[in-house]
């Protein structure tokens, strides 16, 4: 089919969004310093739209408007018109979202923002329907408004202007408290928590719902430190829920972006690599506690979802699948029961539809069934006159079934643009269940996504944010800098290969060089050397992903106990101090900060395995370390072959094996029990 207008600039544009609306008859222009010395030059606001592509919303406003040719004139004659990818530049999604909310009191995406030349908002919103809708001004009178007001209000657009950015100028901004750090504030977030569980569907609030993954990863560290059953119960019945509903999908593995509704039913269908890198991990880590196979499967469709629909064949993982599927919401993954029965036959398509509550009338739209379990297997087949294990079989021959039969249907859209944080998330996930569940070939898809991530995104020794087409742009931001420094401490662990430790490390050096603020503390977002923005925000908020200041504050302190240079712990602590009060008032936003905090009121386990990497008494020291939840940990390795490597290291002084013997040291505060040289000595030593 011919595309309806010429292409504009975004047709040279990696991003998967950003190219979604190359054929717009709208004159859009990448971020550039082109468009903005044209807005200058002809003294027209800029109209900055800012989406991602799995985002339902963004395409219903782009068929609405972007792609009607009368609202495009508009656009085109009054402002210079951007168009932005979020995931590729965070930095300015988060000045304009921070405005728009400052505005509105609200945001989202589609993000519509309008600013002066000089990049300063002074009106947006998020969707703006075509016509005037519900209350809802039509993007064509916005338009008209706003290029009035800004060529005959001009004072007041840019005092407005002015006042919006000094504020912007203040958010976030943190200082270091006196208080002391104490293990009260843990208290006192699992107190709050508490009060918000919800303990008939689980999770926190109500709808919509999000996978609180870094909220569950604290309470299970918080289960180890207390033993209280409460923080291990709002664990289990918030991933018990979520794996149960339609949130998940049970055929192919891998959690949708967050629920519409409070029981976990309806998704909003897109699927994004963070939050299944996220939740993999804490299903893993609700394993090691429980050692209930359930954690372990979920963790392992999630994966297995991960490496056959979203890993590259050069090991990087691609961003997201969409939302929807021939432009319909959900289209790919709804069932309607006639089509069920048909595939399966009449006896099984009956019991399998019953038990996944796929029904004639439908619980979503258009008669349509999101497939979930509404009653607990055993109770079931029960009911039904079935044995456990005759239910377990049609289920599973049922959903082999469907799985095949749904690959016909034409798939969701797929983001395929890699980003360096979300991988470095990823690559964590991967590495921890490689030694949580005994895996070698998550240990290979790690080491190949750490490989990759080396050879495609770091240039000239920096990092970079994207890779897509074998081209590797944009600076890297400070949560691409910690989230892979995180992966690469985990790829060490699983691998003991000293590259991914200095690799690590050298992040670790970047960031302390390039983002800390020797002002006031704490990490900036982008770098001493990014391009200059109205304002250089600093993020400490754990929200859909974890903040880079909450993920490098946890490497740090791993980096101080393995190389003994304490420095690392002061920017870790520092970093601390600064959030305390804030996570004293909203503990559900800094979930990995206070996994962090945990660390730090610790007193972490410091392993050091003498022996070859890949012996079986290694093998086996791994297999006891990780058989149980110990969150608070280092690892490192010494190679009786290789004595150079982290030969200048702390951790390892002294540790040699003993009577030749492979051997396990277990310390604390660089006191030492006694070397272990068999699995159960260590085992002994962890129990006791």
């Amino acid at each position: 089919m011919k595309p309806k207008s010429p292409a504009n600039r975004l047709i040279n544009e990696t991003s998967p969004y950003l190219a979604q609306h190359a054929y717009n008859p709208v004159d859009w222009y990448p971020w550039s310093d082109e468009a903005i010395e044209k807005s200058r030059r002809e003294d027209k606001p800029i109209l900055l739209s800012i989406g991602y592509s799995a985002c339902h919303w963004c395409h219903v406003m782009a068929h609405e408007s972007f792609e009607n040719a009368a609202i495009a004139t508009l656009m085109n004659e009054l402002f210079i018109c951007i168009k932005i990818d979020r995931e590729e530049r965070p930095d300015i999604d988060a000045i304009y979202m921070n405005a728009i909310q400052m505005l509105t009191g609200h945001g989202g995406w589609p993000l519509t923002v309008f600013l002066t030349p000089q990049l300063k908002p002074f009106y947006g919103g998020t969707y703006f329907p075509p016509e005037d809708r519900r209350g809802m001004p039509g993007f064509p009178k916005v338009l008209r408004t706003i290029a009035d007001a800004y060529h005959t209000k001009r004072n007041e657009i840019e005092d407005s202007a002015k006042a919006i950015t000094e504020e912007l100028q203040k958010t976030n901004r943190f200082f270091v408290s006196n208080e002391m750090l104490t293990v009260e504030l843990l208290h006192n977030a699992f107190n709050s928590l508490s009060l918000s569980f919800d303990p008939q569907y689980g999770g926190f609030g109500n709808a919509p719902k999000f996978p609180p993954s870094m909220t569950l990863m604290f309470l299970l560290r918080y289960y180890r430190r207390t033993q209280s059953p409460d923080a291990l119960k709002m664990v289990e019945e918030t991933l018990q829920q979520m794996a149960n509903g339609g949130l998940y999908d049970h055929l192919g593995g891998g959690f949708a972006r967050y629920s519409v509704d409070q029981f976990w039913l309806v998704p909003h269908f897109e699927k994004m690599l963070y939050d299944n890198a996220l939740l993999a991990r804490a299903f893993l880590q609700t394993f090691q506690i429980t050692q209930n196979p359930f954690y372990s499967r979920i963790a392992e469709e999630i994966l297995e979802y991960i490496y056959r629909d979203l890993t590259d064949k050069t090991g990087g993982f691609y961003s997201a699948e969409d939302a929807d599927s021939e432009g319909v919401e959900g289209k790919f993954y709804v069932w309607q029961r006639n089509e069920v029965v048909e595939l399966l036959g009449e006896e099984v398509g009956e019991i399998f539809c019953d038990f996944y509550d796929i029904s004639e009338a439908g619980n979503f739209e258009r008669q349509n069934s999101i497939i979930h379990i509404k009653k607990p297997l055993d109770s079931f087949a029960q009911e039904h006159q079935l044995s456990t294990a005759r239910l377990n079989d049609i289920l599973q021959q049922g959903r082999k079934a469907l799985f095949y039969k749904r690959l016909q249907r034409i798939r969701p859209g797929l983001d395929d643009k890699i980003i360096t944080s979300w991988n470095g998330l990823m690559l964590t996930a991967f590495a921890e269940a490689a030694n949580i569940l005994g895996r070698d070939d998550y240990r290979e898809i790690a080491r190949r996504n750490g490989d990759f991530i080396m050879q495609n995104l770091i240039r000239q020794g920096r990092l970079l944010r994207t890779y897509k087409n074998q081209l590797s742009k944009l600076n890297a931001y400070l949560e691409d800098y910690a989230f892979a420094a995180e992966g690469f401490l985990s790829l060490y662990e699983c691998t003991f290969e000293i590259t991914y430790f200095n690799q690590a490390k050298s992040l670790a050096d970047q960031m302390l060089q390039y983002f800390w603020d020797e002002q006031d503390g704490g990490f900036y977002f982008t770098s001493s050397d990014h391009e200059s923005l109205i304002t250089r925000n600093k993020d400490f908020f754990d929200n859909a992903i974890p903040s880079g200041n909450s993920v490098v504050s946890l490497v740090l302190q791993k980096l101080a106990i393995i190389t003994g240079e304490h420095t690392y712990a002061n920017y870790a602590t520092t970093i601390l101090r600064m959030i305390q009060p804030a996570m004293k008032r909203y503990p559900t936003a800094f979930g990995y900060a206070l996994c962090a905090l945990d660390f730090y009121l610790d007193e972490a386990a410091e392993f050091v395995l003498v022996g070859e990497p890949s012996s079986h008494e290694i093998k086996q020291y791994i297999k006891e370390i990780y058989s149980r939840f110990i969150p608070n940990k280092v690892i490192a390795l010494v190679d009786p072959e290789d004595k150079t490597a982290m030969a200048n290291f702390k951790l390892i002084d002294g540790k040699v094996a003993i009577q030749g013997l492979p051997t396990a040291y277990l310390c604390q505060n660089y006191t030492c029990l006694s070397p272990a040289t068999t699995p159960p000595e260590l085992a002994a030593l962890l129990d006791a």
